[in-house]
């Protein structure tokens, strides 16, 4: 026993299945994430049953989905109003069941436990609907007629497929509304706001002729009007359009069978689950996986997609990579072969290592008053004073937020590029010296592209560090919604004094700041399981690129 202490194999044992339990429990969590995010978008069944006795006048119908059961004890139930049946005692348990029933705008509530023992049996009707609505959450019910300008136009056999058409075709209609809303109205607003800027600057400008600022005021008078004129024509056929869209009327009934009329327009998509095909089911789970990633939210977030954080989570990643890149190799390279070794270069090194360990709100903070306040106001005194005082560049934006990130992982790239230097042979550099070439010319062509691998390294733990921050960002430019994208079709196309919205800050605003938790619960493991997905996605590509750059100065130095 005590060779076996002393040949060291306990530890390696011991190392062994400590890698193991981690393996496992990153697993563990990703599965659990994928599990409940993925089956959110899945068709569930419609359940219809009563609860109550209709004799004493307490029963209602409920229609809805299942969403998970509970077992609780008897004491329990009673306190929360359930009525338990005497012959129950103190150790027995209740289960109760978490419908979601929808209708917010009917019934003031989403979800809604109901307990097994007030239960008639569940039934699953075949007609039974789903309608996803943009606002107000999903409707519950079944559908009894079309209507078209207050006229029937489908009821019965027909309904359904004349529904599915009317909801293209309002969907069709919001896209062109939305599309006028932000594109167009939004160029002229710009170029309005242009306008305000130039007539701001001449009125500001002493040295300007009088004759000059009479005829500049005029044309900017002049371009003003037409301005007007083109956003009369917009609104005009905005209102058209919106008008179109409230044409058609679908008339349902809700549990219990009172009336209500849903406008169309208002409907992203209706599925009748219970009469679904496996493979219809399959079509309409890509359907609105599609959606979710692809789409803008709603509902303050409960509802909808999370594509403007996935964008903004990239942009600004890509963008960090862009700006440490050059700082944290450039920093690595004169610390390791230009700085004179000593107590001061110890001392820095040090501070380096330390500055991995900072808390990231602390970087966030630093950001917030260097970044934001400090920098940002000085542009926009210097560059953007006739805009003041509403900032450009002073108030939180995409390239604070990046360059806050940068600050935070340089110390990564700064360790692993050191490293990486240090791992060149020496007889390296002394053959290249030895042929003649100077030391820059040995630095830049041998040894930093043989380094180039432990660059990339570090790359990928800034990466990985940097998509999952969220604590600095809340302070230095991710906003809860943002109304645009930091890349778009206006000159300079990408614009660094945006917004953004950001995958990490989506999942705490979803999970903890949402209004209705039990919608917002599947949708924090769906978000959460894209993030770890992109995560992934970057970090492979990092990775491929690195094994290339590894392969190829392998050969070469061979």
């Amino acid at each position: 026993m005590k060779q076996w202490y002393k040949s060291g194999a306990p530890w390696i044992w011991l190392n062994a299945g400590a890698v193991a339990i981690s393996v496992i429990m990153v697993v563990g969590l990703i599965g659990l994430i994928a599990v409940r995010g993925l089956s959110h978008f899945w068709p569930a069944e419609i359940v219809e049953f009563q609860v109550g006795d209709p004799e004493l006048g307490l029963g209602q119908m409920v229609v809805g989905e299942h969403v998970r059961s509970q077992t609780i004890p008897v004491q329990v139930a009673r306190d929360a109003g359930i009525t338990v049946p005497p012959e129950l005692g103190e150790g027995d348990l209740v289960t109760r069941h978490l419908i979601k029933q929808g209708n917010r705008d009917v019934t003031g509530r989403d979800f809604a436990w109901y307990p097994e023992l007030q239960m008639s049996e569940w039934q699953t009707p075949p007609d039974a609907m789903v309608l996803e609505r943009r606002e107000w959450g999903d409707f519950f019910g079944y559908p009894l007629r079309l209507l078209e300008d207050g006229e029937v136009v489908a009821e019965g056999e027909g309904l359904w497929d004349a529904l599915q058409e009317r909801i293209a075709r309002g969907n069709d209609l919001f896209r062109e509304i939305r599309r006028i809303e932000r594109r167009d109205v939004g160029l002229i607003s710009e170029r309005m706001e242009e306008l305000r800027l130039q007539q701001r600057g001449l009125q500001r400008d002493p040295d300007i002729a009088p004759e000059a600022l009479a005829d500049a005021l005029e044309r900017i008078e002049s371009e003003g009007a037409s301005l007007q004129a083109e956003f009369q024509v917009l609104r005009e056929e905005l209102d058209v359009l919106r008008q179109a869209s409230r044409r058609d009327v679908l008339v349902a009934s809700v549990a219990g069978g009172e009336e209500v009329e849903i406008n169309v327009g208002e409907i992203v998509r209706a599925v009748q689950p219970n009469s679904l095909s496996p493979g219809a089911k399959a079509a309409a789970y890509v359907q609105q996986f599609w959606a979710f990633v692809s789409g803008e939210p709603r509902e303050a977030n409960t509802a909808g997609g999370i594509f403007p954080a996935i964008f903004g989570t990239v942009t600004m990643v890509l963008l960090m990579s862009l700006l440490v890149s050059p700082f944290g190799v450039l920093a690595a390279i004169y610390l390791r072969e230009y700085a004179k070794q000593g107590p001061l270069l110890k001392l820095i090194r040090i501070s380096v290592y330390n500055l991995a360990g900072v808390p990231s709100i602390v970087y966030g903070v630093f950001g917030l008053g260097f970044f934001v306040y400090t920098l940002g106001g000085s542009l926009d005194e210097l560059f953007y004073s006739d805009r003041l005082p509403s900032p450009t560049f002073g108030s939180p934006a995409l390239i604070w937020a990046s360059l806050t990130l940068a600050l935070l992982t340089l110390p990564v790239v700064i360790v692993s590029t050191e490293e990486g230097l240090a791992r060149i042979p020496s007889s390296v550099r002394q053959g290249s010296l030895a042929l003649g070439a100077t030391k820059s010319e040995t630095l830049w062509k041998v040894v930093v592209p043989l380094a180039t691998p432990a660059m990339m390294t570090g790359m990928i733990l800034a990466i990985a560090r940097a998509a999952g921050e969220v604590a600095p960002l809340m302070l230095v430019g991710v906003v809860k919604l943002a109304p645009t994208l930091p890349v778009d079709g206006s000159f300079p196309f990408v614009h660094l004094d945006r917004q953004i919205m950001h995958l990490g800050f989506h999942i705490y605003d979803v999970g903890f700041q949402s209004p209705n938790v039990e919608a917002a619960r599947p949708l924090v493991y769906a978000t959460a399981l894209v993030l770890v997905i992109l995560i992934i996605v970057l970090n492979m590509t990092a990775i491929s690129i690195r094994n290339r750059l590894r392969e190829r100065y392998r050969a070469a130095s061979d």
